[in-house]
C-alpha cells in the first residue's frame, strides 16, 4: 500500500487527471449524492498528514523579513484581487466559478512549495517559513476576504466558514503537532526527520484523490451534458498561473539572490488547493461542488506549471552556485 500511494503522490500530473476520470464514469453510472458523508473524513486524511510533518518552529526562525514580507505582500494583496478580477472578467454571470478562483487565491503555500523549491535548488527554510505563515495567515484572513469581495454575489456564512477552517486546519494542525512531539520523544529527531516524516505525506495524497473523486461524481451528470465546459474553466486557471509566475519571477529577479527569489516564486505560485477543496464543499453545498470542479483542474494545472518552471530555473536565476570542493 505504502509503494502505491508513494507513486501516486510523486506521479499527480497523472494520479488527479485518473481520480478525476474515475470520479466522472461512477457519477455517470450511479446517484453520487451518498459520497457527501465521506468529504469530512476525506479532508482530514488529507490535512492531518500535512500537518504532522509540518516545522511550526519555522515561525520563531531568522531570515530575510524583506523577503517574507514581499511573499505576504504578493500572497494577500496582489493575489487576492487577482483572482478576483479573473473571476469578475470570465465567470460575471457564474458565482460559483468566481468563488473557486477567490479561494485558489486566497489560500497559497502546500507542502509542494518545500519540495519545488529544493528540487530547483532555492532557499528551502524560507520556503518553509513562508509555508506555515501563510497557512496561517490564509485561514485567518480567507472568510474576510470572501466577505469582503464575494458577498454581494454569494451568500458567505462566516460563522460556518470560520468553523470549517477551525475543523481542517486548526484541529488537524493541533492534533499533528502532539504526533510529531510524540513520534520525536519516541524515536528522536533524526529519526523522525529521516523516516517517520517521509510515511504521513502519501496518506495526504490519498485524501485529496479522494476528495476530486467525490467532486467530480457529483458533478458528472452536468459535466456529461455540458463536456466543453471544462475547457471554459481551463483558460482562467492558465491566466491566474502565468500572471503569478510572471510576477513573482520579475520580483524575485529585481530584489532577491538566486535561493531566495526560487523560495518567493513556489511560496505565492503554489495553492493549498487542498483546504479550498474543503471548504468550497463542506461550506457552499451546490454552488461548492460547482466550484471544486475547478480547483481540482488547479491541480493539474499547479503540477504541470511547477514541473516545468523547476526546468526553467537555471535559465531564469542562473545557475545554483557548486558545493565548495572539501579538502584534505
Amino acid at each position: 500500500m505504502s509503494a502505491l500511494l508513494g507513486w501516486l503522490q510523486k506521479h499527480l500530473v497523472w494520479s488527479i487527471p485518473g481520480a478525476m476520470a474515475l470520479g466522472l464514469a461512477f457519477g455517470a453510472a450511479a446517484d453520487a449524492t451518498p459520497l457527501r458523508w465521506a468529504i469530512l473524513p476525506l479532508t482530514f486524511l488529507m490535512v492531518y498528514p500535512m500537518m504532522v510533518t509540518m516545522n511550526l518552529r519555522a515561525l520563531a526562525a531568522g531570515g530575510s523579513g524583506r523577503l517574507q514580507g514581499t511573499a505576504l505582500a504578493i500572497n494577500f494583496v496582489l493575489m487576492p484581487l487577482i483572482g478576483w478580477g479573473v473571476g469578475l472578467w470570465f465567470f460575471a454571470e457564474q458565482p460559483a466559478a468566481r468563488l473557486a478562483l477567490l479561494l485558489t487565491a486566497l489560500l497559497p503555500t502546500s507542502g509542494m512549495t518545500i519540495s519545488w523549491t529544493g528540487l530547483a535548488k532555492g532557499n528551502v527554510p524560507a520556503a518553509v517559513k513562508m509555508t506555515v505563515v501563510g497557512l496561517l495567515a490564509g485561514s485567518l484572513l480567507a472568510p474576510l476576504y470572501l466577505k469582503a469581495l464575494l458577498g454581494a454575489v454569494v451568500d458567505i456564512p462566516m460563522g460556518q466558514v470560520a468553523l470549517q477552517i477551525a475543523l481542517i486546519v486548526f484541529l488537524p494542525m493541533a492534533l499533528g503537532h502532539l504526533t510529531q512531539k510524540a513520534l520525536v520523544a519516541r524515536h528522536g529527531a533524526e529519526r523522525f526527520n529521516a523516516h517517520q516524516k517521509l510515511k504521513f505525506p502519501p496518506w495526504s495524497t490519498l485524501g485529496v484523490l479522494g476528495i476530486v473523486f467525490v467532486s467530480m461524481a457529483l458533478k458528472a451528470p452536468e459535466i456529461l451534458h455540458s463536456p466543453q465546459a471544462l475547457a471554459a474553466l481551463l483558460l482562467p486557471l492558465l491566466v491566474v498561473y502565468a500572471f503569478n509566475f510572471a510576477l513573482a519571477t520579475l520580483i524575485g529577479r529585481a530584489l532577491f539572490a538566486r535561493g531566495d527569489a526560487i523560495a518567493l516564486v513556489y511560496g505565492t505560485v503554489m495553492r493549498n488547493l487542498s483546504i479550498a477543496l474543503a471548504i468550497s464543499i463542506g461550506v457552499f453545498r451546490e454552488q461548492g461542488a460547482d466550484a471544486a470542479l475547478l480547483i481540482a483542474l488547479a491541480y493539474i494545472v499547479q503540477v504541470q506549471s511547477a514541473a516545468w518552471y523547476v526546468r526553467w530555473t537555471d535559465r531564469l536565476f542562473g545557475p545554483a552556485a557548486a558545493p565548495a570542493a572539501r579538502t584534505a
